[in-house]
């Protein structure tokens, strides 16, 4: 059974860093992270395959950084110079293989508040 966990949420100031985690099991093609806020829909944050490709929405373009451990099966995501509106609750989202089922993590919150 395929299993997605995050870990490293938190409650941090404005300007402050965290640095979130997810690890996974079995294959992996791409990992990403979503998050959702309250009343808002779920949107992409970054992506990052296997192979080291990385996208980022533009709102964090320049202040997250995506990376991923092959060997520990694991995706990072830095985040730095954070904001309020970066408050949700982070999700991993696991492709392990081209046109395959998707999996998602249980998601980990992010609360960005002085």
């Amino acid at each position: 059974q395929v299993q997605v966990m995050e870990s490293g949420g938190g409650l941090v100031q404005p300007g402050g860093s965290l640095r979130l985690s997810c690890t996974a099991s079995g294959s992996i093609f791409r990992m990403s992270w979503y998050r959702q806020a309250p009343g808002k829909s779920r949107e992409l944050v970054a992506g990052i395959r296997a192979t080291g490709n990385t996208n980022y929405a533009d709102s964090v373009k320049d202040r997250f950084t995506v990376s991923i451990d092959n060997d520990k099966k694991t995706m990072y995501l830095q985040m730095n110079s954070l904001k309020p509106e970066d408050t949700a609750v982070y999700y991993c989202y696991l492709l392990p293989y081209i046109g395959g089922v998707g999996y998602w993590g249980q998601g980990t919150q992010v609360t960005v508040s002085s």
